[in-house]
């Protein structure tokens, strides 16, 4: 794809709609009181599917019924110390963070502070393009709801990701690398839109960057405050915390990020010079990355995330149902007319049943992730500390073998049997 360096760093999202939208009508609903219990039918597939791709350590997390029903840990989360993973361990979720950056928009749409139709540039009106830029005048228009379902008129295909120029960005801003989340939105408020706001679908991390922004001034707190006490702690998602680039600064129980045998170093962005890094540890800055990328969970942390926003009348949700259903309705794009599967806000969805399957993954170099919610009462996670070199053979492999492991379940316990 054009403008991303050779061993890509982008968040992989040309493949989702070859995800969860092939397995959406399949999941045994077996309440037998003998047979494979989930932590027996994911030990069967997880740490094989783990030793073909060569990923050190993961965790999965399931639920059923609102209730959870499995947190297991794989392999390691450090293989210079012999660490396992636990399933307390922290992995970095990347791109699942925007479905929780959705989430804490729509907490403030409720409340009455934010206006989805609102014009963004009107709400961040104290951040000022270079001196000289040419500004282009459909920023004027790029709204709210334009950011949350990826339509704002950044296309990365098209142009570039800044999220991954750090150093560039730095260097015309005439700042220290890496370029902060304000850095970057400065230097692209003089950067042309690919296309008119409004008009088309192109996923975009940059659009998420300004979200966090806007959560920022209209709630009055930084970005992680204000997703901590309105969304994870109603959540009891108490363990999310925001993540830092390099290996020196690893939160306590945070596993370590090991990209794929023989991947290239990269230039580090935390230095002005040529020093070479793995690309996990300073290839890329994952500070200003927080609203679109920036997220450290355990996947039971998720899970109840999941739960809390669902839609589901087994556990209480934090959103309105009108709001749910906000989320996950079809945008007016074209992509979207017709379509079996659509991104909505914040979320992907396939309709299915009645119901639908919403689902998003993740991915940067050391990190690879998936969180899915099924139509019938399902959801799980699942976490890993590498990205093998073919990112999208292995996605669709691990979303396959994750519902494999989902269907071989015959033993549920008790307390997820539906009692409908």
């Amino acid at each position: 794809m054009k403008n991303r360096p050779r061993h890509s760093v982008t968040l992989l999202f040309s493949l989702v709609f070859f995800l969860v939208s092939c397995h959406g009508c399949q999941s045994t609903n077996g309440d037998g009181p003998q047979g494979v219990t989930p932590e027996e039918s994911f030990q069967k597939i997880i740490p094989a599917l783990m030793s073909k791709w060569n990923i050190p350590g993961g965790a999965v997390a399931l639920a059923r019924n609102g209730t959870v029903v499995m947190t297991e840990a794989y392999g390691l989360a450090d293989k210079t110390g012999n660490v396992a993973v636990t399933t307390n361990s922290l992995f970095r979720i990347a791109s699942l963070s925007k479905p929780v950056t959705a989430v804490a928009a729509l907490k403030l749409y409720e409340g009455g502070l934010l206006d989805l139709n609102a014009k963004v540039f009107d709400i961040l009106d104290d951040i000022d393009p270079l001196p000289g830029a040419t500004v282009d005048p459909r920023l004027a228009d790029v709204t709210v709801l334009d950011l949350l379902r990826h339509s704002g008129g950044w296309d990365r295909n098209a142009s570039f990701d800044p999220m991954f120029r750090s150093r560039e960005i730095a260097a015309a801003m005439g700042v220290p690398t890496p370029a902060d989340a304000a850095a970057v939105i400065r230097y692209m408020m003089g950067q042309a839109l690919d296309f008119d706001p409004g008009t088309k679908y192109a996923y975009s991390n940059f659009g998420y960057c300004l979200l966090g922004r806007v959560i920022e001034k209209v709630s009055g707190e930084s970005y992680d405050e204000y997703v901590k006490t309105a969304v994870l702690m109603p959540a009891t998602a108490v363990g999310m915390r925001l993540g830092r680039s390099l290996e020196t600064d690893r939160a306590v129980g945070e596993v370590v990020y090991y990209d794929y045998s023989g991947a290239p170093q990269a230039l580090s962005v935390f230095a002005a010079g040529t020093e070479y890094v793995p690309w996990p540890y300073g290839g890329f800055a994952i500070e200003p990355m927080d609203a679109h990328g920036g997220w450290l969970a355990a996947a039971g942390d998720l899970v109840k995330f999941l739960l809390t926003v669902d839609g589901k009348a087994t556990k209480a949700d934090i959103l309105q149902p009108a709001t749910v259903d906000l989320m996950v309705a079809r945008p007016p794009l074209p992509e979207w007319q017709g379509a079996a599967s659509y991104y909505a806000l914040g979320w992907q969805v396939r309709p299915t049943g009645g119901d639908a399957n919403w689902w998003h993954t993740g991915s940067l170099p050391g990190t690879s992730t998936i969180m899915v919610r099924t139509a019938n009462n399902l959801c799980w996670v699942a976490l890993f500390n590498s990205r093998p070199a073919n990112a999208d053979a292995f996605f669709n492999e691990l979303d396959s073998e994750l519902w494999r492991a989902v269907n071989g379940i015959t033993d549920w316990p008790a307390a997820s049997v539906s009692k409908d």
